[in-house]
C-alpha cells in the first residue's frame, strides 16, 4: 500500500518542515518519515473500519425500529443496508480485526461522528436508489459502498475534522489513502470470506524504505549543490526569486535523477511537475518543467548522470 507516490509526498512534507523548523536534524526527520508512513497504514485500516462502524450504527437503529414495530403490531422488512454482504464480509475480515485489536484508535468513541455520517448516507439519493432497487446481489452491495465512499466519505468535513484530532498526518494522507480504500473495496470477493486479502503496508519493505531514506537524505544533504544547478540553469535569476516549494520539489527531483539509475529521467520530471501543479503556485509547473529539463541535460553532458534524457 505504501508506494512511491506516498513516499514522495511524505518526503516533500517533511523536507518542507525541516527547513521551517531549525531544531530538526536529518536523523530526526528520517525517523519522523518512517513514523508517518506507518501512520498512513493506520489510516487505511481505520477507513475500512469506518464502513463497519457505519453498518453497526444502521443495525442499532434498525433494532430500535424493530422494537417499535413489534410494539405496534407491525412487521419490519429486512434492511438491505444492515444486511449488506460486502460490509458483513469486511466486518469479519481477519486481517482488519487483528490489526485493530492491537491499536488504540477506534471509532467507538466517535458516536456523534458515526451518527452524523450515517444520517448523511441515509439522506442521500445513492442510499434511496440502493434500498429501492430490485436487484439483490453481492456485486450491488459492494458497488453501493464504493459509491457511498466516493460521494460521502471522501470529501467529508466532519470526518476530516475528526481525523485531524486523531493524528496530525491523516488529513494530508487521506486523499491518497482514499484511492487505496476504493481499490480494496473493488477487489473484495465473496469466495474469500474472512480471509480476503487487504493491502500490505509495504509491497517490498526493504526496497521502499531504502528509496525513502535515500530520497530524503540526498534531498537535504546535497541541497547546496542542487540549488546551484537551479540558479545556473535559470539565467539572471537568484534563488530568492524562486517559490520556496519549487526549490524543494526540484531538489527532490534532482536527488531522484542522480540517486536512482533505474528510474527514467522523463518519468522523474513528469512526477515532480505534477507535484508542482498540486502543491506550488499556479504557474510553477511550467517553470519546474523547463528548469528540470535543462538541469537533466546538463547532468548528462557533464557525465554526472548516466541516463538518457528524452
Amino acid at each position: 500500500m505504501i508506494n512511491r507516490e506516498l513516499i514522495r509526498l511524505k518526503v516533500l512534507q517533511l523536507t518542507y518542515a525541516y527547513y521551517q523548523n531549525g531544531d530538526r536534524t536529518v536523523d530526526s526527520t528520517e525517523k519522523e518519515l518512517f513514523f508517518s508512513l506507518h501512520k498512513a497504514y493506520d489510516l487505511y485500516m481505520m477507513l475500512l473500519a469506518l464502513i463497519v462502524a457505519l453498518t453497526k450504527e444502521g443495525a442499532r437503529r434498525y433494532e430500535i425500529e424493530k422494537v417499535r414495530a413489534e410494539r405496534e403490531g407491525e412487521t419490519l422488512e429486512k434492511n438491505k443496508f444492515v444486511a449488506n454482504r460486502f460490509a458483513q464480509q469486511l466486518a469479519e475480515n481477519e486481517t482488519l480485526f487483528n490489526y485493530l485489536e492491537d491499536r488504540s484508535h477506534r471509532w467507538d468513541d466517535d458516536e456523534e461522528l458515526i451518527r452524523s455520517l450515517y444520517t448523511q448516507i441515509v439522506a442521500s439519493a445513492d442510499y434511496r436508489y440502493y434500498m429501492n432497487m430490485g436487484e439483490d446481489s453481492y456485486e450491488e452491495d459492494r458497488n453501493f459502498w464504493r459509491t457511498i465512499y466516493k460521494n460521502i466519505i471522501m470529501d467529508n468535513e466532519d470526518l476530516e475534522e475528526a481525523l485531524e484530532g486523531k493524528c496530525i498526518y491523516w488529513n494530508d494522507d487521506k486523499p491518497t489513502i482514499d484511492t487505496f480504500v476504493m481499490k480494496t473495496i473493488k477487489r473484495f470477493d465473496p469466495e474469500n470470506g474472512a480471509s480476503q486479502p487487504l493491502l500490505n503496508d509495504y509491497s517490498n519493505e526493504t526496497e521502499d524504505k531504502e528509496f525513502a531514506r535515500k530520497l530524503l537524505r540526498n534531498t537535504i544533504n546535497n541541497a547546496e549543490e542542487y540549488q546551484q544547478y537551479m540558479v545556473e540553469s535559470a539565467k539572471n535569476w537568484t534563488l530568492d526569486r524562486f517559490a520556496f516549494m519549487d526549490v524543494i520539489i526540484m531538489q527532490m527531483a534532482i536527488a531522484e535523477m542522480l540517486t536512482f539509475p533505474n528510474i527514467p529521467v522523463n518519468i522523474t520530471i513528469s512526477i515532480y511537475v505534477d507535484m508542482a501543479k498540486l502543491y506550488s503556485t499556479y504557474k510553477s509547473w511550467k517553470f519546474v518543467n523547463g528548469l528540470l529539463d535543462n538541469i537533466a541535460h546538463r547532468l548528462v553532458e557533464e557525465r554526472k548522470m548516466l541516463k538518457e534524457v528524452k
